[in-house]
C-alpha cells in the first residue's frame, strides 16, 4: 500500500533517445546572448491583473497519501513586461513534489510564495480543489462508508513594502438532503389535524461549501467538516435501512429550506470556530438544492465575517 501513494519516476535510462542537434554548450551560449521576451516591453504598456496557467493536475503529498487537485496559478504582470516565465511556475511545481504537506492549504501558501519570487508581479494566487477520501461510521448500523469529500484551498501572496502578506481561504463541501418545510405546512391544514408523524414532502440532495478565511493552521478542514454535519442532514453512500429511516425521519421532522440551511451553517461557525478565526475574517457558505419536482435547482449565497455573525447571535 505505501508503493500506491508515491509519485510514478521514470527511469532514465528508459527515456525516449532524443538526440540533440546541438551541444550543450552552443544553447548556453543563445541563453546567455539572446533576448528574453517576457521580459521585453509589450507593443502597449498595460497592466494584467491576473495571468497564468489552468487546468493542470497537481499531486500533492499529505498524510492521507498523494492526491490530485485541479489548480488555477496567477500573477499579475505590470506595464512594462511582455510575459510571464510559465515554465517558471512549472519548475516550481515539480520541487514540491516530493515535499510532505500536512493539507493542501499548506501547498498552495508554499507554492503561491515560490512562484512569486520568480515573476515581475507582486500577487500571486493559487486555486485548488479536489476530492478526498471520508470514512466514516453510519448512525444506526455502525458500517463504515467510504464516500468523497470535496475540498478547496484559494491563497493570495501579495509583496507589500518589502514583505509578502497572505491571504488564505480554506473550504469543504457536504452533500446532505433537505425536505421542503412548505409542502408540510400545507397539507397539515388539508389534513386539519396535528399528526404525531411529520407530513410527507419533497426532498432533495444539496451541496453545501463552507469557505473560511484561515490565519496559520486553524480552522483545520476537519472543523469545516465538523460544523456542517452538526446543523445538516448528511448523507452517505453506505446506508443500511435503519439508517435510510432515521436520516429521512430527522431531516423530515428538521425541514430545512435552502435559505435555512446557509443561515444555519454560518451560526454554527460563530457557536463552533468562534476561537479560530479573526474577527473580520471572510466567511463564506454557498448552497446548491438539487430540486426533485422542479426542473429549476436552488442556490443561495452568504458571505460575512465573524464579528457580524457573532453581533447577530
Amino acid at each position: 500500500m505505501e508503493k500506491c501513494s508515491r509519485l510514478v519516476s521514470f527511469p532514465e535510462e528508459k527515456w525516449p533517445d532524443l538526440r540533440p542537434e546541438f551541444d550543450e554548450s552552443r544553447h548556453q551560449r543563445v541563453i546567455d546572448s539572446c533576448e528574453d521576451i517576457p521580459e521585453t516591453r509589450p507593443a502597449f504598456p498595460y497592466p494584467i491583473n491576473r495571468v497564468g496557467i489552468t487546468d493542470k493536475t497537481l499531486w500533492i503529498n499529505l498524510p492521507e497519501g498523494c492526491m490530485p487537485f485541479s489548480s488555477a496559478i496567477y500573477v499579475d504582470l505590470p506595464s512594462g513586461f511582455r510575459g510571464i516565465h510559465m515554465s517558471r511556475m512549472e519548475q516550481q511545481i515539480s520541487k514540491l513534489c516530493q515535499e510532505q504537506f500536512c493539507d493542501i492549504c499548506q501547498f498552495a501558501e508554499c507554492l503561491a510564495q515560490k512562484i512569486l519570487e520568480e515573476q515581475q508581479g507582486s500577487t500571486a494566487r493559487i486555486s485548488l480543489e479536489g476530492l478526498m477520501p471520508l470514512r466514516w461510521k453510519t448512525a444506526i448500523s455502525k458500517r463504515i462508508s467510504l464516500d468523497s469529500i470535496k475540498l478547496s484551498a484559494d491563497v493570495t501572496v501579495s509583496k507589500e513594502k518589502g514583505e509578502n502578506r497572505k491571504r488564505s481561504l480554506v473550504g469543504l463541501a457536504l452533500v446532505h438532503i433537505t425536505a421542503c418545510p412548505c409542502t408540510q405546512v400545507y397539507l397539515g391544514g388539508l389534513f386539519g389535524d396535528k399528526a404525531k408523524w411529520p407530513y410527507p414532502t419533497h426532498s432533495q440532495r444539496c451541496v453545501t461549501w463552507l469557505r473560511v478565511e484561515r490565519d496559520g493552521n486553524e480552522p483545520s478542514y476537519e472543523d469545516l467538516l465538523e460544523c456542517l454535519t452538526s446543523c445538516l442532514h448528511p448523507c452517505q453512500d453506505l446506508l443500511k435501512r435503519p439508517d435510510e429511516a432515521e436520516l429521512v425521519l430527522k431531516s423530515h421532522r428538521e425541514p430545512q429550506f435552502a435559505e435555512d440551511t446557509v443561515r444555519l451553517v454560518a451560526r454554527q461557525v460563530g457557536l463552533s470556530l468562534g476561537n479560530q478565526i479573526a474577527s473580520d475574517g471572510l466567511i463564506e457558505v454557498n448552497t446548491t438544492s438539487y430540486e426533485s419536482i422542479h426542473n429549476h435547482n436552488v442556490a443561495c449565497h452568504l458571505e460575512t465575517t465573524l464579528k457580524q455573525i457573532q453581533e447577530s447571535l
